[in-house]
């Protein structure tokens, strides 16, 4: 038999300050995170919620390196020792010629590794279903999440989310989906 989950509290905001406000106190009281969900990126929250840094900066830059090594690479080898030309006068190797290139193929390798890795470390593939805690959540509201755990103090909680004006706080189960609950705002 699985082990049971806790239930979730939930807020909504509808202002990215008092949402960030509450996403520290929340920090502050120890209180864990299931989701903070925002209709576009929100400068400081990641460092609001104690999040590390992101691995895919690291993953666009090894790419990006790897993008510039193969075009040297491959440019070296046809122009150097497959296929050598002497056209007026310049090396093998003509450097400032095969700048364009690497420049190219840094940007395209980086920016489809970026991509992928984005795709791979948020679990994002074709079909996957969204779950939707609030039906405006995507639209411009700010939702969130906390897991009810043994640490947990609901009067606490509900303290913080009033004093930084959320619209609407409640208890929702661990697998709730506004659209599977039909809810409408």
């Amino acid at each position: 038999m699985p082990e049971e989950q806790n239930n979730l509290f939930m807020a909504v905001f509808t202002d990215e300050d008092h949402c960030l406000e509450a996403v520290k106190a929340c920090t502050q009281a120890n209180f864990t995170y299931h989701d903070v969900l925002a209709p576009y990126a929100v400068h400081g929250l990641d460092r609001a919620m104690g999040l590390p840094f992101s691995k895919i900066t690291w993953v666009t830059f090894l790419c990006g390196l790897g993008g510039t090594s193969i075009a040297f690479l491959g440019m070296g080898y046809i122009s150097g020792w497959d296929w050598p030309l002497n056209i007026g006068g310049k090396g093998a190797l003509p450097f400032p010629a095969m700048v364009p290139i690497m420049f190219e193929l840094t940007v395209l390798l980086g920016g489809l590794c970026t991509m992928l890795a984005l795709f791979a470390f948020c679990f994002l593939f074709p079909g996957k279903q969204a779950r939707l805690f609030h039906a405006r959540q995507t639209d411009d509201r700010f939702v969130v999440v906390l897991e009810m755990d043994e640490d947990f103090s609901e009067a606490k909680a509900r303290e913080i989310f009033t004093a930084n004006h959320a619209e609407e706080i409640r208890q929702v189960p661990h697998d709730y989906n506004v659209n599977a609950a039909g809810e409408d705002d």
